[in-house]
């Protein structure tokens, strides 16, 4: 299947070189798409030099900080008007090991429409979190997937790859969450409209350098929304007009 990948990037300087090699290292014939929100450190010219050695590599540059999800969508939105047939997402942190990108775009290949890098699906795995930080990640997935009726044990992974037949179907503009609301939004719009959703399981790590970008803010966004969604179709029975 034709690939893209896409990175969101800002202040990645420390990681962008060794990501993005040892992703043309895991899928050679895979593009690679850096969408970078105007990092001061010089995120986007280090990814271009990059991408000028080892090929297959474009960046898209915009002019500020506008959240994780407004640049999935960005970059998804040049992925279909460019043709690609399989679009993955991923950190640029290297939280999320390259090296199980092959894995996620066979089961792509194999009839899902949406295929999530698991850490809560028997073989995935979380090292060294702290206790209180997994109990809290499992309860929002428990959480989500009861109020939603997802099939889904890990809807707040960021490390997936959509068939791009499916993620034509959604109206990218009207997705407007960001960080775990945004995968788990994207997630319930593939399940309801019938998509075949797999989850393989990775081994999650925290990143070694830089700063992490996620807040309790998010956190507590994401909660808001799945029980906004949860109202809305299962209670008030409104039309979504994503989901």
């Amino acid at each position: 299947m034709r690939t893209l990948v896409v990175l969101p990037t800002y202040q990645e300087a420390e990681n962008i070189e060794e990501v993005l090699g040892r992703v043309r290292r895991a899928v050679p014939d895979a593009d690679v798409l850096v969408v970078d929100d105007g990092s001061p450190d010089g995120t986007a010219d280090l990814a271009e030099a990059v991408g000028a050695r080892l090929g297959g590599v474009s960046v898209l540059r915009r002019p500020g900080k506008a959240g994780l999800g407004s640049a999935y969508r960005a970059g998804f939105a040049v992925g279909l008007r460019e043709g690609y047939e399989a679009l993955v997402e991923m950190d640029s942190d290297l939280s999320h090991d390259p090296d199980a990108l092959p894995q996620l775009l066979a089961a792509l290949d194999g009839g899902a429409d949406l295929v999530i890098g698991s850490r809560y699906v028997p073989g995935g795995a979380i090292p060294n979190w702290a206790t209180h930080r997994l109990l809290l990640s499992r309860w929002g997935n428990r959480y989500a997937a009861t109020v939603l009726g997802l099939p889904v044990r890990d809807a707040t992974a960021g490390f997936r790859a959509y068939r791009a037949t499916m993620l034509a179907r959604i109206p990218l503009r009207g997705v407007r969450a960001d960080g775990y609301a945004f995968q788990i939004e994207m997630a319930y719009a593939v399940a309801r409209r019938g998509g075949t959703i797999v989850e393989v399981p990775i081994a999650f790590t925290d990143r070694v350098r830089g700063t992490s970008k996620m807040s309790g803010r998010i956190v507590v966004e994401a909660m808001l929304l799945v029980t906004w969604w949860g109202v809305r179709d299962r209670i008030l029975r409104r039309a979504p007009d994503v989901a």
